[in-house]
């Protein structure tokens, strides 16, 4: 067989803040329904249904004065490092994000100039041929990146792409709210890189769908559940309806991808899936597995969530970073392994990668 372009992860990077926020934090916080109502449970017990629902047990914010773009340009140095690119060899950089720079005394969206542009800045890029764009797509957003990086790569457009998944949701959560638990920060970054081989490697397939009829407004931004507050605009979620929503069609998306790489479930090594919901995750592996009448292996999905939370678009290329660094006990991924990245968030919007290691 002659050699093929193909687009393979020649670098990982990830910021994860210092800042470890348990769920006592949250103890004296006033939560309130969306009618502006206290609940009648103390937070003791909302908190610790919480945890037994979602998974989590902690998270990690951001310093004051960090931005995301300062987590991303110090996630994209590691990824860089690790795959030994140079700066100025980067075609494209595309960084995921859905709120910008977010300040933690002003929680106004901030996204001119674009991060990829700040971005750029900090690692003091010079080449003008590096063209560097935002891509706001929900928590699937990262994910989306590499989709459109292989694309460039595989077309012979481009030889490096830099894509970056960052947010700082603590920043745009209602502290008044249930849900602000769920969410944290942090960055993570990957070097891709068209490389030739006579066999398949890096993306094999990929799979994305939006659902923006009854779903679109699924997660969305309203003001505050205390009305004694200024218009302020924070991140709601229709947690219910978004949890059957992922159950009823992520497994699909997983599915499809996996059947345009013609590969079978039981030769997946690891499925890397966004972590908004421990027992969500779960029961779309679950449902997975199903499909193909099967039972998932208890290793065959690594969680983070317990002690990072919901970084959104920074979920899915930490974890593969750790992994690959040998900082998730239990979890390896090698040569030749097939491996499965989904995600889905607001928008509604699903995406899902088969990836084979080179």
């Amino acid at each position: 067989m002659s050699n093929s372009t193909y687009s393979v992860i020649a670098g990982t990077g990830s910021y994860i803040p210092k800042n470890e926020i348990p769920n006592s934090y949250f103890l004296d916080n006033q939560f309130l329904d969306s009618n502006g109502n206290e609940y009648e449970k103390s937070n003791e017990e909302i908190i610790q249904k919480f945890a037994e629902i979602t998974g989590i047990h902690e998270r990690r914010y951001a310093a004051d004065g960090v931005m995301a773009s300062d987590m991303g340009a110090e996630a994209a140095q590691k990824a860089l490092e690790s795959a030994g690119t140079d700066l100025n060899d980067l075609d494209y950089i595309i960084v995921a994000h859905n709120f910008g720079d977010l300040r933690a005394d002003n929680p106004s969206v901030d996204m001119v100039p674009s991060l990829a542009s700040r971005v750029k800045q900090k690692l003091e890029i010079t080449n003008p041929g590096c063209v560097a764009y935002d891509l706001p797509f929900g928590c699937p957003g990262w994910l989306q990146g590499v989709i459109q990086s292989h694309y460039y790569l595989s077309s012979g457009d481009a030889q490096n792409c830099l894509v970056i998944g960052t947010e700082t949701l603590s920043r745009i959560c209602d502290p008044h709210d249930r849900d602000s638990m769920i969410y944290a920060d942090g960055a993570g970054a990957t070097v891709l890189e068209a490389q030739q081989n006579d066999t398949p490697i890096g993306v094999l397939s990929h799979e994305a769908r939006t659902d923006a009829e009854k779903e679109a407004y699924f997660l969305r931004m309203e003001p505050s559940f205390n009305d004694q507050l200024d218009d302020t605009l924070y991140m709601k979620m229709d947690g219910r309806k978004l949890y059957q929503y992922a159950l009823s069609n992520v497994p699909g998306v997983v599915k499809s991808s996996l059947e345009k790489a013609e590969i079978s479930f039981e030769d997946v090594h690891k499925v890397l899936i966004h972590q908004a919901n421990a027992k969500m995750d779960q029961a779309i592996m679950d449902r997975l597995a199903k499909l193909y009448d099967q039972k998932a292996s208890e290793d065959l999905m690594p969680m983070t969530i317990s002690w990072l939370g919901n970084t959104s678009v920074a979920t899915i290329p930490t974890m593969l970073d750790l992994i690959l660094r040998d900082k998730m006990d239990g979890h390896q991924i090698k040569k030749d392994d097939n491996i499965v990245l989904s995600s889905v968030g607001a928008g509604m919007n699903i995406n899902s990668v088969v990836y084979k290691m080179a």
